[in-house]
C-alpha cells in the first residue's frame, strides 16, 4: 500500500479482519441478485415509456394512456406501506416473495392483455410488487450487509437505475419491432426469476422475527384510499356529464389521504420540512408528467420511430446522473435549499422550453434538448430533498419522514399523471392541442414547485398567525 505517496509494505496481521467486499464470496450472489432486480425494475420503467404509445394505439386505449403510468406509482405506495410493516414484524423474506410474485404476475398480465383496461390492471399489480420490492431490498441491506458496505450497495442501486436508461429504450424498441411489444413484458419474467435465485441463500440465512413495533393499520388504509382515489380520478374525470363531477370527490380523497400520511403543513408548503416534502412531490409530479408524454409527442408530431424517440430517455438518464454527481461534488458549497431551488427552476425552464418547441413546431432535437434541461434539474435538486429531510429529522421521526418523502414522490407523480389524462381527453374533445395542454399542466406544477422550494429554508420564520 502507499502512505502519503510512499510505498509501504505491511506484514500481515492474523488479528486484523480483512475489509469486506461486495463481490467477496460471502456477498457476491446477493449483491448481483439485488443489483439485477433493481436493473429489471428500472428497465421496465424506461422500456414501457418507449413502447406505450404503440401499445395504446394497438389496444385502442389512448384514453387510458396516462393511467397506465399512474397505476404503478399509485399502487406502489400501498406495496411500500404493507411491505414495510410486514418486514418490521416478521422479516423481509415473506414480503419479498410476495412482491416478486405480484411484480411477475403483473408482467404476465400486461404481456397477455387483450385490452388497455386489462393492461392497466397488470400495471397495478406491477406497482404493488415493485413498491414492496424496493422496501424489502432496503431492509435486506440492513440485515445482510455490514455498515461498511451499505453505502456501496446504495451506490450500486443508483447505477442500476442509470444503466437501463442507456440501453433500455433501444432494446425495448428492437424487441417490439422484432417480436412484438408483449415480449417487453413477458421477456422480463424469466430474468426476474433468475435474479431471485441468487438472493434465496441470503434470505434463508435471515432469522424470522416475531413481533416488533406495529405500524398503525390506519396508515395502510389511507395508502389504499389514496391509490384508489388517484386511479378513480382519471376514470371518472374523463367521463362526460355529471359523472365527471365525481372527480372532485376523488381529488378530495387524495388530498385528505396525503394530509394523514405527510407531516403537517406539507400540502400548504409550511416553511421548513413540510416544504421540503412538498418540493419532492411537485418535482416528481412535473417531471414524470412530461416523461410520460415525451416519446408520445416525438412520435406523433415528428414521426420519429420508437427507438429514435426513446433516445430522449437515454439523454435524460445520462444528464440526471451527471447533474447528481455535480451536486454531490459541490457538497456543502451549495446548500440544500439552493440546490432544491435551482433544481425546480431548471425543471420549469426545461418544461417551458419544451412547450415552446411544440407550439412553434421546431426541430425535435430542440424538444429533446429542452427535456434534458429538466433532467438536469432533477439530478441537481432531487437528491437534496432527501438530504434536507434527514437534516430536519430526529431519531423520533426519521422513519416517518423518510416514508413521507417516498409517498409524496410516488403519489405526486401518480396524481399529476391522472390529471394529465383528464386534460389530454378534454383537450382532444374540444379540438385543442392535447400535448400543449399536458405540458402546460406540467409547467404549472413546476411553478408551484418553485414557490414551494422558496420556503424550504426553516431559518426564516413565517409570520405568527393572528
Amino acid at each position: 500500500m502507499r502512505f502519503y505517496g510512499l510505498p509501504v509494505t505491511l506484514t500481515a496481521d492474523p488479528e486484523v479482519t480483512p475489509r469486506p467486499r461486495l463481490l467477496s464470496p460471502t456477498y457476491a450472489a446477493t449483491t448481483i441478485g439485488m443489483f439485477a432486480l433493481v436493473v429489471f425494475v428500472a428497465f421496465e420503467a424506461t422500456a414501457v415509456t418507449t413502447v406505450m404509445p404503440g401499445v395504446a394505439r394497438e389496444l385502442d386505449g389512448i384514453g387510458l394512456y396516462a393511467l397506465s403510468f399512474a397505476a404503478p406509482l399509485a399502487s406502489g405506495v400501498v406495496g411500500m406501506v404493507a411491505a414495510g410493516a410486514r418486514s418490521d414484524r416478521h422479516g423481509p423474506g415473506g414480503p419479498l416473495a410476495a412482491a416478486l410474485v405480484l411484480f411477475s404476475l403483473g408482467l404476465v398480465v400486461c404481456g397477455t392483455a387483450p385490452s388497455m383496461e386489462v393492461l392497466v390492471a397488470g400495471r397495478v399489480l406491477q406497482g404493488l410488487g415493485g413498491g414492496a420490492l424496493t422496501v424489502c431490498l432496503y431492509v435486506m441491506i440492513g440485515l445482510v450487509f455490514p455498515a461498511a458496505l451499505q453505502p456501496a450497495v446504495f451506490a450500486s442501486f443508483a447505477a442500476a437505475w442509470v444503466l437501463p436508461s442507456l440501453f433500455g429504450p433501444a432494446l425495448a424498441a428492437f424487441v417490439a419491432q422484432a417480436v412484438g411489444w408483449r415480449w417487453v413484458f413477458l421477456g422480463a419474467v424469466a430474468l426476474v426469476a433468475a435474479s431471485t435465485l441468487l438472493i434465496v441463500p441470503a434470505l434463508r440465512g435471515l432469522e424470522r422475527r416475531d413481533g416488533g413495533s406495529e405500524t398503525p393499520r390506519s396508515r395502510l388504509v389511507w395508502a389504499i384510499v389514496a391509490a384508489t382515489a388517484v386511479l378513480a380520478l382519471e376514470l371518472v374525470g374523463s367521463r362526460r356529464g355529471s359523472i365527471g363531477l365525481l372527480a372532485v370527490l376523488a381529488l378530495g380523497l387524495v388530498f385528505l389521504s396525503l394530509r394523514r400520511m405527510l407531516p403537517a403543513g406539507s400540502l400548504v408548503a409550511r416553511r421548513g420540512l413540510p416544504a421540503v416534502i412538498g418540493t419532492r412531490g411537485l418535482l416528481s409530479a412535473s417531471f414524470f408528467c412530461s416523461e410520460a408524454y415525451i416519446v408520445f409527442v416525438l412520435q406523433d408530431r415528428w414521426d420519429l420511430t420508437a427507438g429514435t424517440a426513446g433516445l430522449a430517455l437515454t439523454a435524460v438518464g445520462v444528464t440526471w446522473a451527471a447533474a447528481s454527481q455535480v451536486q454531490a461534488r459541490l457538497g456543502a458549497r451549495v446548500s440544500d435549499v439552493t440546490a432544491m431551488r435551482c433544481g425546480v427552476a431548471l425543471v420549469l425552464a426545461g418544461t417551458a422550453a419544451l412547450l415552446a418547441v411544440i407550439l412553434s413546431h421546431a426541430s425535435p432535437v430542440l424538444a429533446v434538448a429542452a427535456y434534458v434541461v429538466s433532467g438536469a434539474g432533477m439530478g441537481f435538486g432531487y437528491p437534496r430533498t432527501g438530504v434536507a429531510m434527514l437534516a430536519a429529522s430526529t431519531d423520533a421521526d426519521r422513519g416517518f419522514n423518510s416514508s413521507a418523502l417516498s409517498i409524496a414522490d410516488s403519489l405526486g407523480g401518480a396524481l399529476a399523471l391522472s390529471l394529465s389524462g383528464i386534460v389530454f381527453g378534454v383537450a382532444t374533445r374540444a379540438g385543442a392541442d392535447p400535448f400543449v395542454s399536458v405540458f402546460m399542466l406540467a409547467a404549472g406544477i413546476a411553478v408551484l414547485g418553485v414557490v414551494t422550494a422558496s420556503r424550504t429554508d426553516a431559518r426564516v420564520s413565517d409570520p405568527a398567525p393572528h
